[in-house]
């Protein structure tokens, strides 16, 4: 699907004639300024960047993180996951970006695959002790329980402990044995009832700030490279 065939236009040629960034309709869902995840075909994450200079179907990515590739390396194909700020919808797109100077990516043949509902970031899927610490209520202290996956919009855990959708905690956990332990304030969004009295709980986190996210992406880059092998 083209870029533009997402804005209602009186006619083709009408279309054809409006740039993206001028655009004001109902469908209206990428920006200059967004926020956005890069990944390969596969789904692996290589960076996250601010989506830039929005013009027909080509752009730049300003990297704010660090990179799973070189700088130098020829032109790639790639997945973009943009967030709407508004409509809390999350964009589908695929483009190729080259590198230029100064950590920017120019992208051509920008075109969006869909557009849905969801806001989740790039996942990923751990196994990892953890503990989960309330401060009020009945259940207050610290109880174990398993980072099952994490983005740096949340995460979920599972535990034995019965949570309510709205309870608050802070989550600490050590994503590798050289880091230190993160902690992170979240809030369940979400209850899955398991087996043998299990639960699993989709979490958001709370009050971060973009050191944090950033904090965050770099741990879940670390991971990823060791998964793969990579030092």
């Amino acid at each position: 699907m083209g870029l533009l065939s997402l804005f209602k236009k009186k006619s083709q040629m009408e279309q054809a004639e409006t740039p993206v960034e001028t655009a004001e309709t109902e469908e209206f869902e990428i920006y200059s300024g967004m926020r956005v995840e890069v990944t390969t075909l596969d789904g692996d994450l290589l960076f996250t960047a601010k989506l830039m200079g929005l013009h027909g179907n080509t752009a730049e990515l300003y990297q704010y993180s660090e990179a799973e590739i070189s700088q130098e390396t020829e032109p790639l194909h790639v997945k973009i996951r943009g967030y709407h700020d508004h409509d809390r919808k999350a964009v589908h797109m695929e483009a190729t970006i080259s590198p230029k100077p100064k950590h920017i990516w120019q992208v051509e043949d920008l075109a969006i695959a869909k557009v849905g509902n969801d806001r989740a970031f790039f996942r990923l899927n751990t196994n990892i002790d953890a503990t989960a610490t309330t401060f009020q209520g009945i259940g207050i202290g610290e109880k174990p329980c398993k980072l099952l996956n994490i983005s740096v919009g949340g995460a979920c855990i599972g535990s034995e402990h019965q949570y309510q959708e709205g309870d608050k905690f802070l989550l600490k956990v050590k994503l590798l044995e050289d880091r230190e332990v993160s902690a992170m304030f979240c809030q369940v969004i979400r209850i899955i009832e398991k087996e043998d009295a299990k639960f699993e709980y989709g979490c958001r986190f709370l009050e971060l700030n973009e050191a944090d996210e950033a904090k965050i992406t770099q741990n879940i880059f670390a991971v990823q490279r060791k998964k793969r092998g990579i030092s």
